[in-house]
C-alpha cells in the first residue's frame, strides 16, 4: 500500500516540477488504474474485526484495521502507514474513527523506560498495535510489549507517529465535520488535549522549533528508516511537524481557541522560514539532518515542495534538482526511487 502511495505522491511531486512547461504527465487512463489499483490493495490490507491472522491471533479492536500490506503480512495495525494513506479517500469516515480512538487509547499516559533501557514518554504515540490484544508497541522491530525499546531503534519511539496521529484527527474532522469527537474523554484526557501532548513529544530547537536529535539519546526520524543513524536537526521531522502545526492551528480555528490557533500557525511559520537555511544543499535539495547522514534527501526535497514550504528561489532551486536527477537517471530506475541521491547527482 505505502509504495502505491509513495508512487502516486512521485507522480504528483514531477508534476509540479514540470507545471510551468505545461507537461502532461500522466494520462487519465493511467490515473485510473492508479486509484483502481490503490483501491484494491487498501482493500487487501484490511483486517476486518475477528479475521484472524495466521500465528498471530484475530483482530480483538472492535473495529476495522489497515495494516501497511494485504494477505498475511504485518499483522499489526502501523500508524505512519495508515496515515500516509488517508488522502486517497478510500478509507471510510468509520474506519478512520476507530482507528484514530485506538491511537488515542494507546497514547503513553505515564513515562517508563523498557527493560532494554530506552524511554517511552508521556504523550508517545505506537509505533504499531497489536490486533489480538490491542497492546502498543512503541518501537520497530518487536511484537512484544515486554521486549520492545532496544538501544537499535533509539533511546525514545519514533517522531514521526506523534505528527502522524495529528494528521490522523485532521484528516477525519475534515471529511467528516465531526468537531465534536475533539472534545470526547478518552481515558480521562480529551482527544485534543492529547492532541497538544503528542505534538510536544519530539524534542525540538525553542528558537525554531525545528526537530532535533543526538548521538547520546538517538530518535529515529522517521520510521520507514528507522535501522539507520541520523543525528543532528531533523529535516522530514521538521515538515511533518510543519504541518502538524498548520493542522493543529485549523482544528483550534473550529473549536473557537483563536490564541491556541495563532500559537501553531507561529510555530509553523518559524519551521517554514528556518526549513532552507538548516537544511539546502548548494544545489537546492534539502538534506537528511545536519549531523550523521546529511545527505541530499529526496522525500525530505519532494515533501517540502509538496507542502508549499519551499517558495521564491528556493522552490525553483529544489524542483530543478528533482528533475535533473530524474533526467540523469539517479532519482529513479525501473520504478523505484533513490532515498538518498549520490555526490554526483
Amino acid at each position: 500500500m505505502i509504495r502505491i502511495a509513495m508512487l502516486i505522491f512521485t507522480i504528483f511531486i514531477h508534476t509540479i516540477c514540470f507545471s510551468q512547461k505545461k507537461q502532461t504527465l500522466i494520462s487519465n487512463d493511467d490515473l485510473l488504474f492508479l486509484k483502481t489499483i490503490t483501491s484494491a490493495v487498501i482493500d487487501s490490507s484490511r483486517i476486518l474485526p475477528g479475521q484472524a491472522i495466521p500465528s498471530f491471533g484475530e483482530n480483538n479492536t472492535g473495529g476495522v484495521l489497515i495494516r501497511p500490506g494485504g494477505r498475511n503480512a504485518y499483522p499489526s495495525f502501523w500508524i505512519r502507514d495508515y496515515a500516509m494513506a488517508l488522502e486517497t479517500g478510500f478509507i471510510t469516515a468509520k474506519e478512520q474513527k476507530h482507528m484514530l480512538l485506538l491511537a488515542a487509547s494507546t497514547q503513553c499516559d505515564q513515562t517508563w523506560i523498557t527493560k532494554n533501557g530506552s524511554l517511552i514518554p508521556l504523550g508517545a504515540i505506537a509505533d504499531h498495535i497489536r490486533i489480538d490484544n490491542s497492546l502498543p508497541i512503541y518501537y520497530p522491530g518487536t511484537y512484544s510489549y515486554e521486549e520492545q525499546g532496544t538501544k537499535q531503534f533509539g533511546m525514545t519511539p519514533p517522531y514521526c507517529d506523534q505528527f502522524y496521529f495529528v494528521h490522523m484527527a485532521y484528516n477525519y474532522v475534515k471529511t467528516t465535520s465531526d468537531v465534536v469527537l475533539l472534545n470526547k474523554d478518552i481515558n480521562g484526557t480529551r482527544l485534543i488535549d492529547r492532541l497538544e501532548i503528542a505534538f510536544k513529544v519530539p524534542p525540538a530547537r525553542a528558537d525554531n522549533h525545528i526537530v532535533y536529535t543526538n548521538d547520546a539519546f538517538r530518535g529515529v526520524d522517521f520510521g520507514f528508516r528507522d535501522a539507520e543513524e541520523i543525528t543532528g536537526d531533523l529535516c522530514f521531522a521538521s515538515l511533518l511537524k510543519y504541518r502538524a502545526a498548520s493542522e493543529m492551528a485549523e482544528l483550534f480555528t473550529m473549536i473557537h481557541q483563536p490564541l491556541k490557533a495563532d500559537r501553531y500557525k507561529q510555530i509553523a511559520a518559524a519551521i517554514k522560514k528556518a526549513l532552507p537555511s538548516t537544511f539546502a544543499d548548494e544545489k537546492g535539495m534539502l538534506r537528511a539532518s545536519t549531523g550523521k547522514s546529511k545527505q541530499a534527501d529526496t522525500w525530505s526535497t519532494a515533501y517540502a515542495v509538496w507542502l508549499n514550504v519551499l517558495e521564491g528561489d528556493d522552490l525553483t532551486k529544489a524542483c530543478q534538482a528533482l528533475s535533473d536527477a530524474y533526467e540523469k537517471g539517479t532519482l529513479a530506475y525501473k520504478g523505484n526511487i533513490r532515498h538518498i541521491l549520490d555526490l554526483l547527482y
